[in-house]
């Protein structure tokens, strides 16, 4: 048996180690049958912030087909992808797993663009930012335990949910919020999981993009990841049907990126000579990463995703509707706090006359709208015609 429960796989010396975590906000006694990060990894499963990931967009506004990606489907595969990597670099596989589960559960409605409008709306009060917002869901809104307010996670989860922040926003964050003050790493797993997220998102959004027909496979050899696995791909298989091409032609854009992202991470872990967690955290760059080639490759591919989809006229309509409806709700209810529902009104209550205090519960509820209930709260609100 290994040290993380799994047979045949022993965690390397420089992995998370739920034995010597750094523990929990609030002390509890150990889990009888699991790991604190198979812990982790169940409460987030069933919280309510991860069930609204499923209507909540990832570039497609949920009403706009069933078959385009949702934050839940994405932060399936992010956790898919992380688990083999952290098999095969032996690190925490439990952990990893939680991180990219929990990644997005502070995004907004409407993906990026529901972001910007509500920072937008936040910038005379702290700002708004969907990373720092998936700390604070399973830090404090999260409400579904006796003993403590959120999901009471381990610091490790907790680290590595945070991939960026500010030094302003570091000194509010104690524990985990010190290693951006002090210019110190992440552990393997929290800097796995960031990459996991970059190559599940940069590769079904080319799938989503192709389906919807906003970019065509022409478009997409300009790519040099995607025409070499493309060409490939159509000379193996002559006659393949156009979904099926498709479909192996981003299988094998993934597996070639996972696999690079392995060897050259355990190059660079061998290089370091790192001996445990405390040296990794240590170490003045990142360990886990791509070769050269491959972050240029990489790096072209988020560069045409960001100019010929995300920008793409039809993405851009839909984005500046979004933005109005986020907007919209967030002036109405900031200038009416009895508009809101009952426990969000009462909590603004309870601030008093704190105008920053009350914004940022405003946008806790915002933010917690999946696309359809964020629609459908506008219309309720604006729409004469509809009295409830």
């Amino acid at each position: 048996m290994s040290d993380d429960g799994l047979p045949g796989v022993k965690l390397a010396p420089y992995a998370a180690d739920d034995a010597h975590s750094q523990g929990r906000r609030f002390s509890e006694a150990k889990p009888t049958y699991r790991s604190e990060f198979q812990r982790d990894r169940d409460r987030i499963v069933h919280s309510g912030a991860f069930r609204r990931l499923e209507y909540k967009t990832q570039v497609f506004v949920n009403h706009e087909g069933d078959m385009f990606r949702t934050r839940l489907t994405h932060s399936i595969e992010v956790a898919q992808i992380g688990r083999s990597i952290a098999r095969s670099l032996r690190i925490n596989e439990d952990l990893t797993e939680a991180v990219a589960l929990a990644h997005d559960l502070g995004h907004t409605p409407f993906g990026h663009a529901g972001q910007d409008a509500l920072n937008e709306c936040m910038k005379d009060f702290g700002g708004f930012e969907h990373n720092l917002q998936s700390l604070r869901v399973v830090d404090e809104l999260e409400e579904r335990y006796a003993d403590f307010i959120g999901l009471n996670l381990t610091f490790e989860t907790r680290e590595g949910i945070l991939k960026h922040c500010s030094p302003r926003w570091a000194e509010t964050l104690g524990d985990v919020g010190r290693r951006f003050l002090h210019k110190r790493q992440p552990g393997l797993e929290a800097q796995l999981a960031n990459l996991a997220d970059e190559i599940a998102y940069n590769n079904h959004d080319i799938d989503d993009g192709l389906r919807a027909g906003l970019i065509t496979i022409a478009d997409m050899t300009e790519c040099t990841l995607f025409r070499t696995q493309h060409e490939t791909v159509a000379k193996a298989y002559p006659g393949l049907g156009a979904r099926r091409v498709i479909h192996e032609t981003i299988r094998r854009m993934i597996n070639l990126q996972v696999t690079n992202l392995i060897e050259n991470s355990a190059r660079r872990i061998a290089d370091a000579g790192v001996k445990s967690i405390d040296d990794v955290r240590a170490h003045n760059e990142p360990l886990i990463g791509f070769s050269a080639e491959m972050a240029t490759e990489n790096l072209e591919l988020k560069r045409f995703l960001r100019d010929r989809l995300y920008q793409h006229y039809r993405v851009r309509r839909m984005g500046t509707k979004a933005k109005r409806v986020i907007r919209s709700l967030f002036e109405i209810f900031l200038e009416d706090v009895k508009l809101l529902p009952d426990g969000y009104r009462q909590k603004i209550l309870e601030t008093g006359a704190d105008r920053v205090a009350g914004a940022r519960i405003v946008a806790d509820y915002i933010a917690g709208m999946t696309d359809r209930y964020a629609i459908n709260e506008y219309n309720r609100l604006f729409d004469p015609a509809q009295l409830t």
